[in-house]
């Protein structure tokens, strides 16, 4: 790892110094050999705080965190010499090393649609704030959106699964956008979507006296639509039946009527 590269100026002034050839850390070879395997998503508008997350773990974990949050300061790229003359400091060209090759490592994790914002950018740290400043704002607004569509969802003509999982995957995709939902809100947006045909069943949970899990909300409420197809169902058979007795006898009449019916002459 690159010694501390805290230096003051007048630490430069007698230093003499001659060009060496610096070669690349083995912590930086392994960072920049395993980032796209350890950081398993590409950044794009919608996933920055996993992203982020990843990526901040990866690099406190190699000891690169300073070159991220702009802690590791770049030394004076210039050193003067006794005569005057300046040589080139061994020190900064270790850090331009090790920030570049850091930087790259950042690009092959990042999608092409935001790459046009940090191309012509110069550190790490640099890449680092831009894309926090540029993705904060959207980020927000992708919250919004999706708390959105989640108060819209509804059960319609879908099974009670498929509604359960529209939910999980609105409620996982503002989770990964970096806001919570807790347990009550959440049942409350699974209750706001259901057809009247649900309402006991709505009534029955909103005046519990006592907090719900969602695993038990979720068992309870594919419980309910069971009972309400079998119901259905049944009232289906029994309308049925009626509907055939009621024809059945409407026919038994019209023999009645035909056998009595006397044309005169």
């Amino acid at each position: 790892m690159v010694a501390s590269s805290t230096m003051s100026p007048e630490e430069t002034t007698d230093y003499v110094s001659s060009p060496t050839e610096v070669s690349i850390p083995a912590q930086l070879k392994f960072f920049m050999s395993n980032i796209k395997t350890l950081v398993t998503v590409q950044l794009t508008i919608d996933n920055h705080l996993i992203w982020k997350s990843q990526l901040l773990k990866l690099f406190i974990e190699n000891n690169f965190e300073g070159y991220l949050k702009g802690t590791m300061v770049k030394p004076l790229k210039l050193l003067s010499s006794t005569d005057g003359s300046s040589t080139l400091n061994p020190l900064y060209t270790s850090w331009l090393l090790i920030d570049q090759h850091l930087a790259s490592a950042i690009y092959s994790t990042i999608s092409a649609s935001l790459l046009p914002y940090i191309l012509n950018l110069e550190t790490t740290h640099d890449i680092w704030m831009t894309l926090e400043r540029r993705l904060q704002s959207s980020n927000c607004s992708r919250i919004l959106q999706l708390k959105n569509e989640l108060h819209q969802l509804q059960l319609g003509d879908k099974t009670m699964f498929q509604y359960l999982s529209d939910i999980k995957d609105k409620v996982d995709a503002i989770a990964g956008a970096g806001a919570h939902i807790d347990s009550e809100n959440i049942i409350h947006y699974t209750l706001n979507g259901l057809p009247n045909t649900y309402q006991s069943f709505k009534t029955s949970i909103q005046n519990q006296l006592l907090p719900i899990t969602l695993d038990d909300f979720y068992v309870l409420l594919c419980s309910e639509e069971l009972h309400i197809t079998v119901d259905s169902s049944l009232e289906s058979v029994t309308i049925s039946t009626e509907d055939s007795n009621f024809a059945l006898s409407a026919t038994r009449g019209s023999f009645h009527g035909c056998s009595s019916f006397n044309p005169t002459s």
